[in-house]
């Protein structure tokens, strides 16, 4: 196989190209909050990236329950937490209004801060660090 590089530049050569994702989100019949489904469409456009130049990515998505609130828009690469990946990355939680909807009362979901900003939805650029960090 051709020596691959990421969008840094950075050789992946012979190095490990197959990734396992899992996505933790809330789900209530098949509908989930704002900020986790901007994740879910962020998480899609990566590993599409990263499958066109050659990475195998298989993706599980895990369909939580209210009372497992404290685990959605957790993403894990190779069982490695996102924020664990990430230089400095740090987990905390914030009210989501959508959630609330959802559950039908207040509710906090996941955050990620990195580089000095807080992300409720995981971004592109989260995700690409997070999947160059195991294929480095």
């Amino acid at each position: 196989m051709a020596e691959m590089t990421t969008n840094k530049g950075e050789r992946i050569g012979k190095r490990q190209k197959d990734i396992r994702v899992e996505w933790r989100h809330y789900d209530k019949g098949g509908s989930t909050c704002d900020r986790c489904s901007g994740t879910g469409i962020n998480l899609a456009a990566v590993i599409k990236e990263f499958t066109e130049r050659g990475v195998t990515i298989e993706l599980q998505e895990t369909l939580l329950s209210a009372d497992q609130m404290s685990e959605s828009n957790l993403v894990l690469i190779n069982g490695v937490p996102l924020d664990e990946l990430l230089t400095g990355g740090v987990v905390g939680e914030s009210e989501c209004p959508s959630c609330g909807c959802l559950t039908g009362k207040k509710t906090s979901c996941r955050t990620v801060q990195c580089d000095g900003q807080i992300y409720e939805e995981l971004s592109l650029e989260l995700i690409r660090r997070g999947i160059e960090a195991v294929l480095a």
